[in-house]
């Protein structure tokens, strides 16, 4: 036998389910990115050169509101402790979801 056959594959946190559970009950996640900790309204999951995004209207970064509502794209790998917080959110005016970039569209938000 081969040691590293005998040896499962490092565990790997599934946030898909997570997201997509917020995007369907619209509901705010809370998560860590860049460093620094975000509250994201999600609108929408995607692929992109094989890689999943999510598009999601920043709410709190570091505990302070932005100055103006945008939709940003997040890898969604480059998000960690990813978890769904009790806060409701409205979808944003700015998401569209024919924009060409959302052909892949996995599951987003209903308008």
């Amino acid at each position: 036998m081969n040691a590293v056959t005998d040896t499962p594959p490092a565990a790997v946190p599934d946030t898909v389910p997570v997201v997509f559970e917020a995007v369907v009950k619209k509901q705010t996640i809370a998560a860590t990115y860049n460093r620094g900790t975000v509250t994201l309204a999600p609108h929408v999951v995607y692929t992109k050169h094989g890689e999943i995004y999510l598009d999601a209207v920043t709410l709190e970064r570091d505990g302070k509101p932005p100055k103006e509502e945008k939709l940003g794209a997040f890898k969604l790998s480059g998000l960690s402790g990813l978890r769904i917080t009790p806060r409701r959110f409205t979808p944003s005016a700015l998401f569209d979801a024919g924009d060409a970039k959302y052909e892949a569209t996995l599951l987003a938000v209903e308008v």
